[in-house]
């Protein structure tokens, strides 16, 4: 009886160890879904059958995690079909990779154990492996872990041939499988954070703590282009964000792969590099994994009182002379041609309106809408582009007698060359027809 009551005991405590080791589930079924289906769309060139099939072995027999992932990056059933039916170079090149990352669970988990090793508080997450539609190598949403495995297990073997720009290249070329475990532990610590930066310091401390958090965990450096970039040119990367600190725009430091793909996610680099000083200076270092884990991302005066106590800057800094010597730098809106802005006394025959900036603008850009709630006309035909001096936005008109008419210019995708978003958010033009 002794001997069946410490058994019973021992199984006992061996359930609990194990369940306390259990802290994720780890999902790659979608994976398998996604090859069934790709090949029988090999056996077809009707496009209405691929459409059928991508739903039926794909999108149907999709796990919850997939089902999140086409909200959160709007993938449908045409946009797969028309990946597979464009990148079949890149497909068979990446496709021995994803099947990998089954054999890559137990790792994984051991990863999640060593997170909740420095932060006790970690709370139990779902990580979901998909093929994803070449928008996201992986993000969360709640408690789930979103990843796009055909962008996370991309390396310097992928085939890119068919992509029209170099992103994927670059991003690949740093990469390998084993990367996989470390963005599978970032993104399980977006997880457990609070929600969003509103301010570019504060999303930049968000997403850099996911990668100082992973490599305390891991207990081995990060591997990125970014980070390498970073280090090499540390003292350069912490001027110049210095220069935009208590900037809305993310613009020039995260999520700008396509746009800046020599420099892309500096941000990363920069929060790592905040908060890994907070780190170093804490007395108690399990309470700075708290503070950093559990920081409210969302409040600027949070963050800036994080990036003080940290002392990633040396010197205090001075938010108020930051602010504007960083609006000196941002282009504005000096004249309209041929006439003025409010003027109620336009010819109906004008052609063209000439928007002059302050700086050489990049190209082919722009961000031009009618105002909300509003009961005038729109008076643009299209947009001609800019005038050799890049600062010269020329748009073509069409205009009736006595009509009054307004649009907004706004700084979502207005940008000088040397990188600095239009100061107004948003400009507003109105004029009348006489």
């Amino acid at each position: 009886m002794k001997k069946r009551i410490l058994l019973a005991l021992a199984l006992f405590v061996f359930c609990k160890t194990l369940s306390a080791q259990k802290q994720t589930a780890i999902h790659t079924k979608d994976i398998d879904n996604f090859w069934t289906a790709y090949d029988a769309i090999q056996k077809t060139n009707d496009l209405s059958k691929k459409i059928e099939i991508i739903n039926s072995q794909y999108i149907n027999k999709g796990s919850k995690g997939l089902k999140a992932f086409m909200v959160a990056r709007q993938y449908n059933d045409t946009l797969w079909v028309e990946l597979i039916n464009k990148l079949p170079k890149f497909w068979n090149s990446i496709r021995p990779n994803t099947l990998a990352i089954k054999h890559k669970t137990a790792e994984l988990e051991y990863g999640v154990n060593k997170l909740k090793a420095i932060y006790p508080d970690l709370k139990p997450a779902e990580i979901y492996f998909t093929i994803g539609g070449l928008r996201s190598g992986g993000t969360v949403k709640d408690n789930l872990v979103l990843v796009g495995a055909e962008i996370a297990t991309g390396n310097a073997n992928t085939d890119v041939s068919e992509f029209d720009n170099d992103w994927f290249k670059n991003v690949f070329k740093e990469q390998s499988l084993d990367n996989i475990v470390y963005l599978n532990i970032h993104e399980y610590i977006h997880t457990q954070q609070n929600q969003n930066g509103s301010s570019l310091l504060g999303q930049v401390i968000r997403e850099g703590s996911c990668d100082f958090i992973a490599e305390l965990a891991l207990e081995k450096p990060i591997k990125t282009k970014y980070m390498n970039y970073g280090l090499a040119n540390s003292a350069s990367v912490k001027d110049r964000f210095k220069k935009e600190l208590f900037s809305d725009s993310f613009e020039n430091w995260l999520y700008n792969g396509r746009q800046m793909p020599d420099k892309a996610d500096l941000g990363y680099y920069v929060g790592y590099e905040i908060c890994k000083a907070y780190y170093q200076q804490a007395k108690s270092k399990q309470q700075a994994i708290k503070d950093i884990i559990e920081l409210d991302f969302s409040s600027d005066s949070a963050v800036e009182l994080f990036l003080e106590k940290s002392g990633f800057y040396a010197e205090r800094l001075d938010k108020k002379a930051i602010k504007e010597a960083y609006e000196k730098l941002q282009p504005t809106i000096v004249s309209l041609v041929p006439f003025s802005n409010g003027d109620q006394n336009i010819d109906a025959d004008t052609k063209d309106l000439k928007i002059v900036f302050s700086k050489p603008m990049v190209p082919n850009k722009y961000s031009i809408s009618l105002p909300k709630n509003t009961d005038v006309s729109f008076p643009l035909k299209s947009v001609k582009g800019f005038e050799d001096d890049g600062k010269t936005l020329v748009l073509e008109l069409t205009l009736k007698p006595q009509q009054a008419y307004e649009f907004i210019i706004t700084n979502k995708t207005f940008k000088s060359k040397d990188g600095y978003a239009l100061k107004d958010e948003e400009y507003l033009i109105k004029f009348k027809t006489k």
